[in-house]
Formats: structure tokens, sequence, C-alpha cells
């Protein structure tokens, strides 16, 4: 479902050009063939702030071509390009903005499987202010010893290392290999299967993906890393390891702070099913910035306190938000990954979501509206939560796409006001989806298919425009009965979502839609009508 309302909202306010086309879009030089696997083999020196080394990509022709594109940033070099199974043929290439296209010197034919090598080198982009502007963050530790992260989402993966930067192709596993001095450790994705000096007093760390993993969720950590270790027990008995790699002077805070691991996981199981990488374990990593969900292997930089650096959550809940959130992101985000950036409401609506449901789970859903009535006041109906596709536009002047989302599932979940199709509707899309990559419409017929009603104008209202739905209603009193007018005034026409009023404290569920509608109801005389304002995302216009 596309609204043309909505591309003309981001048309007439952006410029977009070839570089944000070939960085977005899937043209054939992108489609002709699908990643199976990366290896990366890389080092890393700190005192210049570089890097150099490999990447091998393995990949299989969709169709007949000669010519592919991949992505690296422009300040980063290219040394060369072979084919390593062909006596390491060098191949051709040209580079566009961010982009270069490798000639293969031969045509590949459809179903062939063939692995290319890129030796490249150069020093990052720096992240001026990690996690939300991308890049590396070269930074130091109380003792003033080297602490490096990395974090490109919106950015790119393709400002560190080369690969087909499209959120849409990722790789059935991978391979990370980081050399580093040899007084410092490595940690990436993934599980750790070993590791070996090198010459000049560097040390190798190996580490394996099992699992699809998408390109921004790559991730390095180097530091001088204290590391411990637990395990969590699933509801059918089996343990998922559970790794952690602290700042050596920060050992005994985090085996302490760190305990809260289990009762999350505990509560996306319940909600979710079971933590969806287990082969590769759960880790949490500190870094030198707030967080990020790479996968299997999350940045923690919440400098083990509650909330949000210390707020952001009523003060009488004690919770780490970076556990929490990111964590979610393991099941949506990572498990379930959108296809387009502008579609990034799969990752974090429904993330921001989770943190409400982890506060139902561990107290009680009057707890969880509380808590999502306290990220309300973030909401600012500027613009669609979906953005334009095929630029990898990340450019939202708001964090909508992460209150308004969660107000969203809320709202979805009080107008369907059946929990037990709901909590089959959330599991069930998960459980059928995970490890896959979505559009929003998959979503939006998963709804349907569950609830038996078509919520095509609901999403098209909540999603591809920026302001609310108004509900306008009336109340006459007669005696012992009420008469309850209402309609809707919205954007999407034909918009019909169902919602609940209280009225003598009995609910009350009225099915409004753009022309006036009356329901009669009998009951105590004097008797309120409410409208719930914390179970909807609604305007609301009491007309008397």
């Amino acid at each position: 479902m596309v609204s043309f309302a909505q591309k003309d909202f981001y048309t007439s306010r952006f410029d977009f050009n070839e570089a944000d086309t070939l960085r977005g879009a899937l043209n054939k030089t992108r489609t002709c063939y699908d990643v199976l696997h990366y290896k990366l083999d890389i080092s890393v020196f700190p005192e210049s702030k570089s890097l150099a080394g490999y990447v091998d990509m393995k990949f299989r022709a969709t169709e007949d071509f000669l010519t592919l594109q991949m992505d690296l940033f422009e300040n980063m070099q290219i040394d060369k390009i072979v084919f390593p199974a062909r006596d390491n043929r060098e191949l051709a290439f040209k580079r566009r903005f961010n982009a270069f296209f490798v000639n293969l010197g031969e045509k590949l034919e459809k179903g062939s499987v063939e692995t290319i090598r890129i030796y490249y080198s150069g020093k990052p982009v720096e992240a001026k202010n990690a996690p939300w502007d991308g890049g590396f963050v070269w930074s130091q530790d109380e003792k003033e010893r080297t602490w490096i992260g990395v974090a490109c989402e919106g950015d790119g993966a393709s400002l560190w290392w080369p690969n087909k930067d499209h959120l849409s192709d990722e790789p059935e596993s991978m391979d990370i290999s980081i050399a580093v001095p040899n007084h410092l450790m490595c940690i990436a994705n993934g599980r750790l299967v070993g590791s070996e000096d090198m010459k000049d007093d560097f040390k190798k760390f190996h580490w394996e993906v099992a699992y699809p993993i998408n390109n921004y969720n790559v991730s390095i950590n180097i530091a001088h890393y204290a590391h411990f270790s637990d395990t969590y027990t699933a509801q059918d008995g089996e343990e998922l390891n559970l790794d952690y790699y602290v700042l050596d002077y920060n050992l005994e805070k985090a085996k302490e702070h760190f305990k809260q691991v289990d009762i999350v996981l505990e509560s996306f199981e319940h909600y979710f099913g079971k933590y969806p990488f287990w082969k590769d374990g759960f880790a949490l990593i500190e870094t030198p910035y707030l967080g990020m969900e790479h996968q299997s292997g999350i940045a923690y930089g919440n400098q083990y306190m509650r909330g949000y650096l210390g707020g952001m959550i009523p003060r009488d809940m004690d919770w780490d938000y970076i556990i929490v959130h990111e964590t979610g992101h393991e099941y949506f985000g990572n498990s379930i990954s959108c296809n387009d950036h502008a579609e990034m409401w799969l990752h974090e609506s429904f993330t921001t979501y989770m943190e409400a449901l982890f506060v139902e789970y561990t107290m009680s859903f009057k707890d969880a509206v509380r808590y999502l009535k306290s990220q309300r006041y973030f909401i600012t109906n500027k613009q669609p939560i979906i953005g334009p596709m095929d630029v990898n536009w990340t450019q939202w002047s708001s964090s909508d796409h992460y209150y308004k989302g969660a107000w969203i599932l809320h709202t979805l979940r009080n107008s369907i006001n059946d929990d037990e199709i709901w909590w089959d509707l959330l599991k069930s899309f998960h459980e059928d989806n995970r490890i896959k990559n979505l559009d929003s419409g998959a979503f939006f017929k998963h709804v349907e298919k569950k609830t038996g009603r078509n919520y095509d104008a609901f999403f098209e209202q909540y999603l591809f425009y920026p302001g609310l739905p108004e509900l306008q209603f009336k109340v006459k009193r007669k005696g012992k009965k009420i008469k309850l007018s209402y309609r809707w005034e919205a954007d999407v026409p034909g918009f019909n979502m169902p919602v609940t009023f209280f009225v003598g404290g009995e609910q009350q569920k009225v099915f409004p839609t753009s022309e006036w509608s009356t329901k009669t109801i009998s009951c105590k005389k004097g008797a309120e009508v409410i409208f719930p304002n914390d179970l909807f995302l609604v305007e609301v216009n009491q007309n008397q």
C-alpha cells in the first residue's frame, strides 16, 4: 500500500539525487545477485585510526550478468578486487559516489555461485555523536586506554567495510576476523571460535555468525575487556549462553547489574517466543556510546544506571532501558527486518512497544499504560512515520517512529479489544516470520488474517499521514438512556477504526465511520460518558 499523500510530503521537502538512489534503490546491478556469505578479515590500527584488510563476498547469480554493484564510502580506498578461485585474477571496477561497480570479466550464468575478494584500507568516518551519527568511535576508558566501537545504522555498514549495503539482502552467515594490538580484546557478533598471535604484536580474534545478519548490525568493539558468562533457561528447559564483556574495572558492578537480563529474556519469550539467535548466544558489550542492537552482541553504554542514563522511565520503575530496548530489537530489527529504511517503524515502533510489554509482564497492564503515557509527550505528528522508499532516507525530524509507533500498536490492541486475539496476533507474527525481511504490508495482512477485519485505512492514516484522526462525538441524555453519536474526521476516506467508550463504567464498543451514527444506551441516571484517551491515540472533539 502506497499513499500518494505520503510521497508528495517528502518529495516536496527533500531533493533526492543519484547518490541517494544508488544507495537506497535496487537496480539491475544489485538484483542480479544474492549474497550468501561475507568473510570480513581486517586489522585495526588505533594510533592512526585506520584499518586494512579484505572482504570475501560469496554470492549466487539470480540472472545472467556481467557487472554488479557494491558499496564503500568514497573516503575508503579499494586496493584491488580479485577472483580467488580463478587464480586471483584481478577485476576491473569503477567508483560512483559511495558505490562501486565490479566487471567480472565474463558473464555469470543464473544459479552460479562465486566469491570475489575486495582488498581495501583507509580511515573510516568518525562518529560525531554515536549511535545517532554513524561511524567509528575512537575513545579512551577511565584509565586513558584505547576503547573503540562502531555504530552505523542509517549511514550504512559501507562506511567501514565493502558490501551490498541494502537491508533487503542479508548474508546467510558471516565470519569476522579482526586483528588488534595484542594488549586489547576484540569482541564482535556471534561466537568466538578462536584467536591467534600475529606478527608485529597483534592478535587476531575469529568470530562466527550462524544466522542471517543485516549489515549495520555487524560491529566490532575493542578495549581492555573482562569477560564473565551466565545461562538463561527457556520455558522448554534449553539453556542459552549469556556472555558479558565489560571494562575490567566495571566487572563486579556489571555482574550485579546484568542479573536483570533473565527477566527481560523471560518476558520477551512469553510474548514472542524464544530468543531468535540461540546458536550465537546473547551478549552485552560495554561501549563508549549509549547503545545499539548489534545482533547477538548488543552495544551497552548506559553506565549501569536505571532507565535511560537515570531518567526517561517513571520514578518507581527500576530497570535498564538499554538492556530492555536493545534486547527487544533482537526480535524486531534483527530477526524481523525491514527491506527499506523508510519502514524502520517495523524495527523501532515494535521494540518501543515491547518496553511497555515488559512493564506489563513484570508489573501490570495499568503500569504499562502509565509507561506509555510518559512517552506520549514526545509525539509530534509532524511527518508520516513511513518515509520515502529507495533513497536510504533516515532524516526523521522527531522520534514518532518510536513513540507514536508504539502508541499505534497500543491503539490497535484496544481497537481489537480482545486480548486473546492480540497476544496470538503478536506472537504468531514473529514466530511465522522469524529471521526474515518484510515490508509493512506483511503486518497489515497478518492483522486482517487474525482479526477478520481489514485495517488498511487504519494503517494508511497512522503511517502515511502526519496527523491523527479526530473522533467527534455528542452525548444526549434522557432519563436512564443516553444517545451517543459519533463519527471520524480523518485524512483517509473510509477510516473506520472501532473504539470503546465507558458509559457508567461499562464498556461500549462502537464503530464510527465518516458519517454520524448513534447508539442508544440504557444506564443509570447521571452515568458518566468517558472516552479513554489512555487507550487510543486520537484527537477528541466532544460537541455538546
